[in-house]
C-alpha cells in the first residue's frame, strides 16, 4: 500500500492533493517529504471571513512538520497561495492542516501535546528530536483550543483548593469541577487571595454561579466568604478530608512536644519511629506496627491521648441524620476541651466555629470529598515540577 494512500484514509483535505514524496535531508536528518497541491480549479479561502477568494499571488514552498511515519520525521510541502479578499485585503489562505506563520501542522500538534501528557517535556523532546519551544507551543495550542471549546453548562459541583508552588510563600488557587464522571481543572490563578476566587466567579458568569448546588472547600475564612457571596444557593461542605489531616497535624505536633521533653529529661523515648504509628488508620498498619501500637496505647501518653480523641472522632461520620452527628460533635468538642493537649483543643475550637459548614456533609449524603480534589493536586504539582522552564510563566496563565 502506497504512503499517499495512506495519507488519503487518515487525513484527506478538501480541495487539496498528494502529490510526489520524496526522501531528503531537512535540517540534516533524513525526512519523508510529502507535496501537496491545490486541486485545479479550486478557490483559495480567506482566513477572516472564510470564503473563497481569488488568487492574488504565490509565496514559496513551506514546510510544515506531520506525524513520524516510522522511524522518519514527515513534512508536508506547500507553496501558500494569497487571496485578495475585497473585505480583509491580501490574506495568506487558510490551510486545512495549519495556521499562520506555524510550521506544525494540527495533527503533529495534538500528537505531540499528548505525549507531553504522559511523559516529561524533556523526555517528550529526546524522543521525537525536537526542541523544548516546540512541545510547548504545540501544548499551548491544544490548551487554547480546548479552552475555547469546553462547556461549561453541566458544572453543579466546584471544589477549592490551594497548592504551595516554587520557592518561598507562594500559592496557586485551583477549581475543580467534581461531577460524577466529568472532574477536572477548571481555573486556577496566582496567589491565595479572596480576590483571585473572586476573579473565578467573575470569569465563570452569574448565570453558571447560580447552577451550583455543592462546593467542597477547607477552612479558610476568605474562600468561605467569597463562596457564600458568589453562590449563597450551593451547600458548602468542608471536607473531611482536610478536618482529619488538622487532627492528624495536631497528633504529629503532641509527639514532637513530647519527644523534646523525654530528650530534656534523659528518659527512655518509647515514641521512637512512632510517627506513622500514630497517623496512619489502624486498618493500614502491618501486624509489626500493630502489635507495636498495641504497647503504646497502654502507656499513659499525651500522644496517645491525642490519637485515642482522633479515633473517636471518627464514629462522627457514621451518623446518618446531621441533628444525631450535631449532638455528637457537641459532646466531643465539650471533651476535648477539658484536656490540656492544647493541639488537639485547636481543632476543637476550629470545630465548633464552623460545626453547620462540617454538617453540610451529611446533607451531602457524603458524595462530596476532596479526596480527588488532593489527586488533582498531586498531578498538578507533578506537572510543574517535570516542566521547570514553564514556572517563570505560570502565574501568568490564564485558563
Amino acid at each position: 500500500m502506497l504512503i499517499k494512500t495512506l495519507l488519503n484514509k487518515v487525513e484527506r483535505f478538501k480541495s487539496f492533493v498528494y502529490g510526489a514524496i520524496y526522501v531528503q535531508l531537512v535540517d540534516g536528518v533524513e525526512a519523508l517529504v510529502v507535496d501537496i497541491e491545490a486541486r485545479r480549479n479550486s478557490r483559495p479561502i480567506c482566513p477572516e471571513c472564510g470564503r473563497p477568494r481569488t488568487v492574488y499571488d504565490r509565496q514559496p514552498q513551506r514546510l510544515f512538520e506531520y506525524l513520524p511515519i516510522w522511524s522518519f520525521k514527515a513534512y508536508f510541502r506547500y507553496a501558500p497561495r494569497r487571496v485578495k479578499c475585497p473585505e480583509h485585503g491580501v490574506k495568506v489562505e487558510s490551510l486545512p492542516w495549519g495556521y499562520g506563520k506555524e510550521r506544525m501542522t494540527f495533527s503533529y500538534q495534538v500528537y505531540l501535546a499528548r505525549w507531553a501528557k504522559r511523559l516529561s517535556w524533556k523526555e517528550t523532546v529526546d524522543i521525537f528530536k525536537t526542541s523544548w519551544d516546540t512541545v510547548f507551543r504545540a501544548v499551548q495550542f491544544v490548551v487554547d483550543h480546548g479552552l475555547a471549546h469546553r462547556d461549561l453548562n453541566g458544572v453543579t459541583e466546584l471544589g477549592v483548593d490551594e497548592i504551595k508552588v516554587f520557592r518561598g510563600h507562594k500559592y496557586l488557587t485551583l477549581v475543580y469541577q467534581l461531577n460524577t464522571g466529568v472532574r477536572r481543572l477548571l481555573w486556577c490563578g496566582p496567589e491565595r487571595r479572596a480576590k483571585t476566587l473572586l476573579r473565578f466567579f467573575h470569569e465563570f458568569g452569574k448565570e453558571r454561579s447560580a447552577r451550583i448546588k455543592f462546593v467542597c472547600s477547607d477552612m479558610w475564612a476568605p474562600y468561605l466568604k467569597v463562596i457564600a457571596r458568589k453562590a449563597p444557593q450551593s451547600l458548602n461542605v468542608l471536607d473531611r478530608f482536610h478536618i482529619m489531616r488538622a487532627f492528624n497535624e495536631a497528633i504529629d505536633q503532641i509527639r514532637r512536644e513530647e519527644v523534646t521533653r523525654f530528650k530534656a529529661n534523659r528518659q527512655e523515648n518509647v515514641l521512637e519511629r512512632g510517627r506513622w504509628l500514630l497517623l496512619k488508620r489502624p486498618e493500614n498498619l502491618s501486624e509489626k506496627q500493630t502489635a507495636r501500637l498495641d504497647e503504646l496505647l497502654k502507656l499513659n501518653l499525651a500522644s496517645i491521648k491525642g490519637y485515642l480523641l482522633r479515633e473517636n472522632f471518627q464514629r462522627f461520620w457514621d451518623y446518618q441524620r446531621p441533628d444525631f452527628a450535631g449532638k455528637f460533635l457537641d459532646n466531643w468538642v465539650t471533651r476535648a476541651l477539658r484536656t490540656d493537649l492544647e493541639p488537639m483543643k485547636k481543632v476543637a475550637r476550629m470545630l465548633r466555629n464552623h460545626k453547620p459548614l462540617v454538617l453540610n456533609w451529611f446533607k451531602a449524603k457524603g458524595r462530596l470529598s476532596n479526596g480527588a480534589v488532593e489527586g488533582l493536586n498531586l498531578k498538578a504539582k507533578l506537572t510543574i515540577s517535570l516542566h521547570p522552564p514553564y514556572k517563570n510563566s505560570l502565574f501568568h496563565f490564564r485558563p
